[in-house]
């Protein structure tokens, strides 16, 4: 077995790449060659979750000789006080399993792994629902997941413009700067929401917030949104009234049953109902659903994450890494093997 730092991640994975595998990954879960079940998590009375979420990725085609294809799992502690440390919230490990032996093949850092393949499939979604000329982009939220979407996004619309908020307007301000310096993007700070949507393409929430920081009325017809940051059922970041506006599309339909609160608080409050989904990225990448209606219509991606996103890419990694002679070797049966 080899153990993958997230250094390592970083430099094997580039997003066009990751964004690549995102594709195929959401076109193979809505094709049935998946197996995953709901999240499990543990949660403690300090609001400490841990959270774990096993896959098995066939090949896209019955026979077809796929590498990125087995079983593997994501292991994720989201520890809230990191933040106040200056280190990531969600901590974890993702493991992936030799599809010959069964044998433990990789250890790799889940949250250089997750940083990655979540804005990736953003950035998939985004191809696939937002306008072709959408150069705007709006992003809420200044941590980890902030700097991957402006990253991901790139990758598949030329964005002239970037608007950043925060609660915190310092994390926005070196959001920008960084932005600027390392991405040579054209970024506002802006000091509201409003302002920072305003007749923007593409919206994408990445905070940590329990209510909604996105409302409706500053949103324009056209846009894309991509709701990320909250994945449990009691919270959201959007307002509903915004939801009921939205044709809707998401990762996995029985995942948002479940764990959508955006979707859900928004069909509590009678502005949605979660049969109203249109339909799952995949679908709409698979040619099974047309996707964005309309030039006017806004879409919504509501990303909960799929297990077997966090499998693909592990076995991508572990496939460049040994290819690259990168990594460290681990032997577990303690017999050399």
């Amino acid at each position: 077995m080899i153990v993958i730092d997230g250094g390592t991640v970083r430099r094997l994975l580039p997003m066009a790449d990751a964004v690549d595998l995102m594709r195929d990954t959401f076109r193979r879960y809505s094709g049935g060659r998946v197996v995953q079940p709901v999240r499990h998590m543990v949660r403690s009375p300090g609001g400490e979750v841990l959270a774990v979420m096993p896959a098995h990725v066939a090949a896209p085609d019955p026979g077809t000789a796929q590498p990125h294809a087995g079983y593997g799992l994501k292991t994720v502690l989201i520890k809230p006080d990191n933040a106040d440390r200056g280190l990531p919230v969600h901590v974890g490990l993702v493991l992936v399993f030799d599809p010959d032996t069964g044998l433990p093949a990789a250890l790799i850092d889940a949250a250089a792994l997750t940083a990655i393949r979540t804005a990736a499939a953003s950035a998939a979604a985004t191809d696939a629902l937002a306008r072709p000329d959408a150069t705007v982009l709006a992003v809420l939220g200044a941590g980890v997941q902030a700097r991957s979407h402006l990253r991901a996004i790139a990758v598949v619309r030329p964005v002239k413009e970037v608007r950043v908020w925060n609660h915190r307007p310092a994390s926005a301000h070196a959001l920008a700067d960084w932005a600027r310096d390392q991405l040579d993007l054209d970024v506002t700070v802006a000091g509201t929401v409003p302002a920072a949507v305003a007749d923007a393409d593409v919206i994408c929430t990445v905070t940590a917030a329990c209510e909604p920081v996105l409302p409706a009325a500053p949103v324009a017809a056209g846009t894309h949104i991509n709701a990320v940051g909250s994945s449990f059922a009691h919270r959201r970041e959007l307002a509903g009234d915004l939801v009921g506006r939205c044709a809707v599309f998401v990762d996995s339909r029985e995942s948002a049953r479940a764990e959508a609160g955006d979707l859900l608080l928004a069909a509590r409050e009678g502005h949605f109902r979660i049969e109203a989904v249109r339909a799952e990225v995949g679908e709409v990448l698979g040619g099974d659903h047309p996707g964005r209606s309309s030039a006017g219509e806004i879409t919504l991606f509501k990303s909960l994450g799929l297990a077997a996103q966090d499998v693909v890419t592990g076995f991508a990694v572990y496939r460049r890494a040994v290819a690259a002679g990168v990594g460290q070797r681990v032997e577990l049966r303690g017999d050399g093997s």
